[in-house]
């Protein structure tokens, strides 16, 4: 099954952009994934092809136009049906691996890209499109972000990475960060590779792995590591629950 990647955009000339190189080239010339930029202006009505409005109540900067983005949704809708649809803004939802997961499992997807001070609306209160973001960042426009998140879902799909196993010890997989890693040269600049990675242990190797990954995320990501204790039923400090003594 071809995973079918349709944006919404008003430079289309982006598309495939980095995703036409590498991994995700291949992909596409192998026919693992399809990319169809679609021009919103073609759905504008006025000889213009206005795609654009001053802000309701004032304000700098222009709003993309309900009118507009609908005919556009809709045309996505009726090509691609099953699909979901999400408009890349600061305003959504932040994007999460297993979020990436769920959609790289699915059809495709319809991402529609944001410009200006961004959407009406009211697109959101009619039609089925679902905000999210990569984060509490502002970019030019959502294409950017679009490029991100579908990279995010090629690589996932069956046959693009080398190997099956590649995405399964990454960093979010198991709600922790990945361990670091290293290779060849052994020493540099007076650093070596840690002896347990060349003990030929795989015991001990996976047993330091996790500990990195735990100590890391404590460390650099107290919000996912608070969410990883919680859901293992620890304090998210690591410190084990003092056993209560029954009432006598």
């Amino acid at each position: 099954m071809t995973f079918a990647a349709t944006i919404l955009t008003l430079y289309p000339e982006m598309f495939p952009g980095p995703l036409g190189v590498s991994l995700a080239g291949r992909a596409l010339e192998q026919g693992k994934w399809s990319c169809d930029p679609v021009q919103v202006r073609d759905f504008a009505t006025d000889k213009h092809r206005t795609v654009d409005d001053t802000p309701a109540g004032g304000g700098a900067g222009m709003v993309l136009k309900v009118d507009v983005l609908a005919a556009a949704v809709d045309h996505a809708l009726a090509q691609q049906p099953d699909c979901p649809v999400l408009a890349m803004t600061p305003r959504g939802v932040p994007l999460t691996q297993e979020r990436i997961r769920a959609l790289a499992a699915g059809p495709g997807v319809t991402i529609l890209c944001g410009r200006f001070e961004g959407f009406d609306e009211r697109i959101f209160e009619t039609r089925p499109v679902e905000q999210v973001s990569l984060g509490d960042i502002v970019l030019s426009g959502g294409e950017p972000a679009a490029l991100a998140l579908l990279d995010a879902c090629i690589r996932l799909l069956p046959g693009v990475m080398g190997a099956a196993s590649s995405g399964a010890e990454e960093s979010f997989e198991e709600g922790l960060l990945e361990y670091p890693h290293y290779t060849r040269p052994n020493e540099w600049e007076g650093r070596t590779i840690p002896e347990v990675l060349r003990s030929g242990d795989h015991a001990k190797i996976a047993a330091w792995r996790k500990q990195r990954s735990e100590e890391d995320t404590r460390l650099r990501r107290p919000d996912l590591w608070e969410r990883y204790g919680n859901a293992r039923g620890r304090p998210a400090s690591g410190a084990q629950r003092e056993m209560k003594e029954p009432d006598q």
